[in-house]
Formats: structure tokens, C-alpha cells, sequence
């Protein structure tokens, strides 16, 4: 059988997947699917449904940081829902400014370069081999 599945009802489907992930604490941090400003329009009021249903919060990012941990085009012209509880939002925006000063001093590099994809994978909640393993692959 060769069934479709509709791209708007897979991207939900995760997405409440990784709220309930976030909600019992198995992540700190997580990723909507990548997609348009105009399907992120679309599918944002479900989405923000399933999060209050989740008890979780949502954060509309339209300039994703750009890490070591994924290609850099990965999300370049799409918006990405960031799933979080608490002050997660606060480490993500700090670690995001914190790479602008970086790359604005010049100093993106080595072992300052890796520390950036490093706390971003652990705010993610990747193991640290799983961290390693995507640096070495994208560096």
C-alpha cells in the first residue's frame, strides 16, 4: 500500500511529539520541522494548541543559530518553532547573542566556534558523543 501522508498533519504530528518530549523532560529544547513563513503561517494556531494542551511554550524563530551541529542552510529562509519550558528561551537567546558577538569580533573560530554547537546540542539535549559526532561531520 502506498499511502500519502499530508506534509501540514506530519510536521503537527512532530511537533506534539517534541512538546511531550519537552513537557516530561526528556529534552530541554526542541526543533519544530523547518518550513516556510507561509506554512509556518498555516499550521502556527495548531501548533500553539498542542502546546497549550502539552503545558509547553513556543517561540516563532525566523533566523535559527547556525551551529556546526546542522548544515548552515538548514533553515535558511524558514521559520522553526523552538518547544521549551522555563527559562530555555533566555539560554537559547543568550547563546545566540553571544555567537553574534563572536563572528562581530572575529573570534568564530576553533575552540569558541565548537563550544557554540556544543551548548547548543546540550540545550537540545543531545548526548555529548551525539554532539561530537555532528560537529566533526559539519565542521
Amino acid at each position: 500500500m502506498n499511502r500519502q501522508i499530508d506534509q501540514r498533519s506530519y510536521t503537527l504530528g512532530g511537533l506534539s511529539t517534541f512538546a511531550e518530549m519537552v513537557r516530561v523532560g526528556v529534552k530541554t529544547l526542541a526543533l519544530s520541522a523547518a518550513v516556510t513563513p507561509e506554512e509556518m503561517d498555516d499550521l502556527v494556531e495548531d501548533a500553539e494548541r498542542i502546546a497549550q494542551e502539552e503545558g509547553v511554550l513556543l517561540y516563532r524563530e525566523t533566523d535559527l543559530i547556525v551551529t556546526d551541529l546542522f548544515p548552515a542552510d538548514v533553515a535558511v529562509g524558514k521559520h522553526v518553532l523552538l518547544i521549551y519550558k522555563g527559562a530555555t528561551l533566555d539560554d537559547y537567546l543568550a547563546l545566540k547573542q553571544r555567537k553574534s558577538e563572536l563572528v562581530a569580533s572575529g573570534s568564530y573560530t576553533g575552540d569558541a566556534r565548537r563550544d557554540i554547537a556544543r551548548q547548543f546540542g546540550r540545550l537540545l539535549s543531545y548526548p555529548d558523543a551525539v554532539i561530537e559526532e555532528l560537529i566533526n561531520n559539519n565542521y
